[in-house]
């Protein structure tokens, strides 16, 4: 019988080991961002054409910052998409 050695271990230190942790952690930043937009997007009633025209963005654009598998985007995208919605952005360094 092997002994697992993950057992007790958090997923972090998991990803950590596997060599991961910053692209598993990218990703799921990108997508809880993609997820508050679309739900700021909700709130306010705007349709995706509505929201680029507030940002003074194309729609393409606004998909692939909609895009949760997409973690190529720009902090002004970010702040314009939170001003749009009302909303402030706040960035920190641990």
């Amino acid at each position: 019988m092997s002994i697992n050695p993950h057992i007790g271990s958090s997923l972090d230190e998991f990803l950590v080991e596997e060599g991961i942790y910053e692209q598993v952690h990218e990703v799921a930043i990108k997508r809880v961002l993609a997820w508050q937009i679309e739900q700021g997007m909700k709130e306010e009633g705007l349709s995706k054409s509505a929201m680029a025209e507030r940002m003074g963005t194309s729609r393409p654009a606004l998909d692939r910052l909609l895009d949760p598998n997409n973690p190529a985007v720009t902090l002004k995208t970010l702040f314009r998409a939170a001003q749009c919605l009302g909303k402030q952005l706040h960035i920190e360094l641990r």
